[in-house]
């Protein structure tokens, strides 16, 4: 595929831990094959400080997972520009500073949301890290810091820019420190979309994204006619289908749309193919349970591929994995019959 980056970046999947691996973006392929995936973060001190074989699955993605971003944590310049460097040497599609994660354990290390307090620190790394490598070099934020006067957005954006940052991704939120987890500092601190607004239309020369509560593609829509892309974050794991329309609908590709049973039967070759690795079954499909919430038998199929499949036998996997979908399509023939 001839990527262009700029215009995959309309709409994209956002960075999460413990969600975004390698797995989830082969089955976010199925659905969409144009928008942004990003990989979970992945720190400078893990990738540095590591043999090969470790590194090689931090870094390791399936070919049909482009175009991908690379999201790394860190602060030292040097150690940014070196990770900058092997995402270049791994033919990733961009490299994204996490200047947003509000977890307490990365802040103490100095990676995340904390790094808006110091954002000549940040311009430091983005200036060396566009030394190292041709890779476009973008930057997630927050808004800002709850009871942190001192952390303004526009100062931020202008030092940061300044340093030759022209791509900011803004989940339009504050982040509480210490006080409240990550999980609630998703939920908790309200959002505020016009803050991400008024900062495209103070900088029009910049790429403007909006992250946040996104669940529906009209809100997709909503947003576009303000800033110049939106990151669709937790709906896109709890309801991948919903990635099924992006296509058609945000990047003019007249494509037909599988169904929910056909994207099953799609991830199932690769399925095979991680599970004759020795990977557990549920390891890959807890990634793929939300593909039928809302419809009949989506609690049934989840129930099935959650119960009693951890595993490593390759024969009972397959098994069990075939008869989900089996389930699944008498479902369907039965809606279908019924007129539903």
């Amino acid at each position: 595929m001839n990527i262009n980056i700029f215009d995959s970046r309309r709409v994209s999947v956002a960075p999460m831990m413990g969600c975004t691996n390698r797995d989830y973006r082969v089955f976010a392929r199925c659905l969409t094959q144009h928008a942004l995936l990003y990989t979970e973060m992945v720190t400078t001190n893990a990738l540095l400080y590591c043999n090969n074989l470790v590194r090689n699955r931090l870094l390791n993605y399936n070919v049909v997972e482009h175009p991908l971003a690379l999201q790394i944590g860190g602060s030292d310049a040097g150690a940014l520009s070196e990770c900058a460097a092997m995402a270049e040497s791994w033919k990733y599609d961009e490299v994204n500073l996490n200047v947003g994660c509000p977890s307490k354990r990365v802040m103490n290390n100095m990676i995340g949301v904390c790094l808006m307090a110091n954002p000549k620190l940040v311009a430091k790394a983005i200036k060396k890290m566009r030394e190292y490598t041709s890779l476009p070099i973008t930057v997630k934020c927050r808004i800002g810091i709850e009871n942190n006067p001192d952390v303004d957005l526009t100062n931020f954006v202008d030092i940061v820019s300044d340093a030759g940052c022209s791509t900011f991704i803004v989940h339009a939120r504050k982040a509480f420190l210490n006080c409240i987890s990550p999980k609630d500092n998703r939920n908790i601190p309200y959002l505020n979309y016009k803050t991400v607004y008024n900062l495209k239309k103070k900088y029009p020369n910049l790429y403007i994204g909006i992250n946040g509560g996104i669940k529906t593609l009209s809100e997709c829509h909503n947003h576009l006619c303000f800033v110049d892309s939106v990151m669709i974050g937790r709906e896109a794991y709890k309801n991948p289908y919903f990635l099924s329309k992006i296509d058609n609908i945000f990047f003019d590709k007249l494509e037909n749309i599988n169904s929910r049973l056909d994207v099953i039967k799609k991830f199932r070759q690769y399925i095979v193919h991680r599970i004759s690795e020795g990977i557990n079954l549920n390891c890959i499909t807890r990634h793929i349970l939300g593909i039928f919430r809302g419809q009949p038998g989506g609690k049934k199929f989840r129930d099935l591929l959650t119960n009693n499949i951890h595993d490593k036998n390759y024969k009972l996997s397959i098994i069990i994995f075939d008869n989900a979908i089996s389930m699944m399509r008498e479902y369907y023939n039965e809606c279908i019959k019924g007129g539903k």
